[in-house]
């Protein structure tokens, strides 16, 4: 099983979960990684709608992608979307559909040598590939706590950003990052956790003498009703496609196409 279809499988079983306690994305950030002007968006990996919902208010069109048909059902009960069934490494549009394609914490899941070339192939010429992730602030000790039970961050953002410009298909990623804060009650924090995919792949005692820990967490650093605060540092990249590097930018080698109405 590769990484992706991994992913899709632990999170079919915590779509609801994910739903629940993942935060959302600033409006600043988002404004930032697609711009202020109405495009036609790609999102890949959209899981349950955080960034999608964030992208309709915003005033884009926008298409939904996901592997997991269970998290594209919780997608479709709260947003109007079009959405499709598929993975990054073999996408069902024809060449320059899109103006933009964003993947909101999921880039680190898909193979780049593959599914770069099918980015690049669906965006339209001067168009651009944003990544962008909500990661949590270690210096705050309870935060770091947190890690040593259940799992760091993706591995190092900059160098996952790398293999853009690497790939000869787009420029050196333009990059920021925005904070925010998110409230976190009891059944948040364990939602969050069991939500994440490395927990949710685990055996049903590991996840439950993990989430038992996490209980524990809480309940010694939480200020009474007023529960925990995690502060995300929100990483952005942003990196416009080179179309001419494609080897037939005007003609894919093969032809999909999914009727989205």
């Amino acid at each position: 099983m590769d990484r992706s279809s991994e992913r899709a499988s632990a999170y079919d079983g915590c779509a609801g979960q994910y739903a629940n306690a993942r935060p959302s994305y600033p409006e600043r950030a988002v404004r930032w990684l697609v711009g202020d002007e109405p495009v036609r968006v790609l999102e890949l990996g959209a899981g349950p709608g955080q960034m999608t919902e964030a992208l309709l208010r915003a005033g884009h069109d926008v298409v939904a992608l996901d592997r997991s048909a269970e998290m594209l059902r919780q997608l479709a009960e709260h947003l109007e979307v079009p959405v499709a069934r598929g993975v990054a490494e073999r996408l069902p549009f024809h060449a320059g559909a899109f103006d933009v394609v964003v993947a909101a914490q999921s880039f680190h899941w898909f193979d780049p040598l593959r599914c770069l070339p099918e980015i690049a192939r669906v965006l339209r010429t001067d168009g651009h590939l944003s990544l962008v992730w909500n990661t949590r602030d270690e210096s705050v000790p309870w935060v770091r706590r947190l890690t040593s039970i259940i799992d760091a961050e993706p591995e190092d953002l900059d160098e996952i950003a790398d293999s853009l410009p690497l790939s000869g298909l787009f420029d050196l990623p333009a990059t920021t990052s925005y904070g925010f804060w998110q409230q976190l009650d009891l059944d948040a924090l364990l939602d969050l956790v069991a939500s994440r995919s490395s927990i949710a792949a685990r055996p049903p005692s590991e996840r439950d003498a993990i989430l038992r820990q996490v209980r524990g967490l809480y309940d010694s650093h939480a200020s009474g009703h007023n529960g925990l605060r995690m502060r995300y540092a929100t990483r952005c990249y942003r990196a416009v496609v080179h179309k001419d590097a494609l080897n037939s930018p005007d003609a894919p080698g093969r032809e999909f196409h999914v009727d989205l109405g």
